[in-house]
């Protein structure tokens, strides 16, 4: 019988599972939506290169291609997935938006016992921050159908972060990258896949206060997810412990949030006395364009300046002091790199350089 999901007053000092070695079998599940049902393409590729190109075997549950799955199914999925002794790993095929009903559901004894690398993003910073809450390193990154089921091939960025991130221990430097996609073309269009997807030139890190070295915890996620942990009040209890001394990192996604509602939310964080504790913040890429909101590059250019100036904005009045550091290539971009949550992050401003521990 599953215990309800109860924030923790401190958490313990997260600590890095076991990795998987090529050969090993791999969790597949959709603790949000099951998308993998209805847009079957970016998901059998994600699968094929899990197969091919790290010789991981997946193994799929019974929620993981059912659209509309309830939270318990779910949960169940996640327990039988951390407990099955045979996967090394989990991974999540792909995102959505109510991960957070999940949580309660979670048996928090049963995942604690058999801790494994788990990876996700976007909705999956429900179960990042769960775990982390656990004491077990985390993965923000590399879902099955946005990162492993990229059209035509894997981002070698991507696939480099990826793999050091599942069969290695010990730090791995991140670099700007130098041409990055900020548009989408559909899934359900086999012709998507046949291509390689149209890029643009980077412009490097933005670097704020970068006069000092930061080292720390990881935690964030996605911003938007995030608000909504802390208007439900799951998660968070532990939240300004685990805060101290660590590096923020935050992204938003492809609903793209308007300048000023990001501004908001982290005026919230600051109102809870959150951002002043963190030694540094790491910024993603803003995801500029979407299927809703198709910005020309004039368009995409001044969503990401002003949503910029929106988190300068909260840091003026909350963090005056913190190092920042923007267009970092995690969360909704491509090519993306893993960061480690709960895991060690050193950012360096004066040599320019962000160094994590998978």
């Amino acid at each position: 019988m599953s215990t309800p999901s109860r924030p923790i007053a401190e958490p313990p000092v997260p600590s890095y599972p076991p990795k998987p070695a090529p050969g090993d079998r791999i969790a597949v599940i959709s603790p949000s939506s099951g998308l993998p049902g209805i847009l079957p393409l970016p998901y059998e590729l994600g699968l094929a290169r899990l197969r091919e190109e790290f010789a991981l075997e997946p193994v799929e549950y019974p929620a993981t291609r059912k659209m509309g799955s309830t939270p318990r199914e779910r949960a169940d999925d996640i327990h039988a997935a951390f407990a099955d002794p045979t996967a090394k790993a989990v991974m999540a095929s792909i995102g959505g938006d109510d991960q957070l009903t999940v949580l309660p559901l979670l048996d928090r004894e049963l995942i604690r016992a058999h801790p494994k690398p788990f990876f996700g993003f976007s909705d999956n910073t429900c179960l990042l921050l769960f775990l982390r809450n656990l004491g077990i390193v985390a993965y923000h990154g590399a879902c099955v159908m946005t990162e492993l089921g990229r059209p035509y091939a894997l981002h070698p960025v991507t696939a480099a972060s990826i793999r050091a991130a599942l069969f290695t221990s010990g730090p791995h430097e991140l670099r700007p990258a130098a041409r990055f996609r900020d548009t989408d073309r559909d899934w359900a269009d086999p012709a998507t896949f046949e291509a390689e997807p149209e890029d643009r030139a980077g412009a490097g890190w933005i670097w704020h206060r970068p006069d000092r070295v930061a080292e720390g915890r990881a935690w964030g996620g996605n911003l938007e997810i995030l608000s909504w942990l802390l208007m439900a009040d799951r998660e968070v209890a532990a939240a300004p412990e685990a805060a101290e001394g660590g590096v923020l990192f935050l992204e938003t996604s492809e609903e793209m949030p308007r300048a000023e509602e990001v501004f908001r939310i982290l005026r919230c964080m600051g109102e809870r006395g959150l951002l002043a504790r963190f030694s540094a913040l790491m910024m993603g890429r803003a995801k500029a364009w979407s299927f809703d909101q198709p910005h020309d590059i004039e368009g995409r250019l001044r969503y990401a300046e002003e949503q910029r100036e929106a988190v300068l904005r909260a840091l003026k009045t909350y963090a005056p002091d913190l190092m920042a550091v923007f267009d970092v290539d995690l969360g909704h971009t491509d090519p993306q790199v893993v960061i480690p949550y709960g895991g060690v992050v050193r950012v360096d401003g004066p040599a320019r350089r962000i160094t994590v521990t998978y």
